[in-house]
């Protein structure tokens, strides 16, 4: 993509930021019981089906699976399976069907399990990983690579599937999705073993990325199978372990006026990149959510700070940081 191309969609991605509401998504009522209803935050079809929350969305394949643009700086690629969206798509599915009750939407969401599972790919030491055949220039990573937020959108996807069939294939397919979160990244696996603990990590690099969104949505993958199997140990030591590192770092995402969108330091990446106005604002919803889901003060204090930050003028001091990182790592 040209330099110009590259200005307008960045301008683009501005513009739509400053509309997106102050709550990211609508937070479910029920965060606990082992009958998984409604993921943790209330997606919609219409909604992510028109690019409004997922810009990258542009076509559907003939069993109604999205398929994505590739980013800006990727070249010589067009349209992608992108594991992480066909999960939120596919929750949004679920979310229809809930409200409908039409044995049509329940069919159309169980598309979206039986991709899970035929796209799986599985071997005896890292269980089953979803990837992505698509660079990651920013993170030195050619592709393709695998993702704790994928797993977590396949174990939420495969539950819901298993609870509604009780076709145990979902089942199987989701507990093999665990096995990657006890492996580091350097043998395939999608965790970075960190001082503070193992953190899922939404982009594999050859350093540690530590996106701070894409890690609570791995954990509320991994929470769902808490959920529904209780008894099952080992879905609940990754989870608490997950949970204590989040906690041990958040302090860290916190730029006194922002938020960061990860702590990367990978030599040639930006010492600093923030989080833009979506992200902070995901931020704080996912933080409340927390919250909730926990009663940790830690996640109350960080949500209703990160929604305190959230002014004109510290809007504009982090576009003056994000214009330097995003030339930075080539996409300005």
């Amino acid at each position: 993509m040209g330099k110009l191309n590259k200005i307008f969609f960045m301008a683009g991605k501005f513009f739509e930021d400053l509309r997106r509401p102050r709550q990211a998504y609508r937070i479910a009522a029920d965060l606990q019981s082992r009958e998984l209803k409604h993921y943790y935050f209330l997606f919609e079809e219409k909604r992510i089906a028109r690019g409004k929350d997922q810009r990258l969305i542009s076509r559907f394949d003939e069993n109604g699976i999205p398929l994505n643009k590739t980013y800006i700086d990727v070249q010589n690629q067009g349209h992608i399976y992108f594991p992480i969206s066909i999960g939120q798509m596919g929750l949004a599915v679920w979310h229809s069907w809930l409200e409908s009750g039409r044995e049509t939407d329940l069919q159309r969401f169980l598309k979206f399990a039986d991709w899970f599972v035929a796209n799986a790919e599985e071997s005896a030491e890292l269980g089953v990983r979803w990837l992505t055949d698509v660079p990651l220039p920013a993170y030195g990573n050619p592709g393709p690579w695998q993702s704790a937020f994928a797993q977590a959108r396949g174990i939420s996807i495969l539950l819901r599937a298993f609870q509604q069939t009780g076709n145990k294939t979902y089942l199987t397919t989701a507990e093999k999705a665990l096995i990657p979160f006890t492996q580091p990244l350097s043998k395939g696996g999608v965790t970075s073993f960190t001082p503070s603990g193992p953190f899922y990590e939404e982009y594999p690099s050859d350093v540690p990325v530590l996106v701070l969104n894409g890690m609570i949505f791995s954990l509320l993958g991994i929470y769902d199978f808490v959920r529904a199997f209780p008894e099952k140990e080992a879905a609940r030591t990754i989870f608490d372990a997950g949970m204590n590192t989040l906690e041990g770092l958040l302090p860290e995402f916190d730029l006194g006026y922002w938020s960061r969108y990860n702590l990367c330091h990978r030599e040639g990446y930006p010492e600093i990149d923030p989080a833009t106005i979506g992200y902070q604002r995901l931020h704080a919803t996912q933080l409340e959510l927390l919250h909730r889901l926990s009663g940790k003060p830690l996640f109350k204090h960080f949500a209703e700070r990160f929604r305190e930050q959230d002014k004109i003028v510290n809007i504009l001091r982090m576009y003056r940081v994000k214009f330097r990182a995003l030339k930075q790592i080539g996409r300005l």
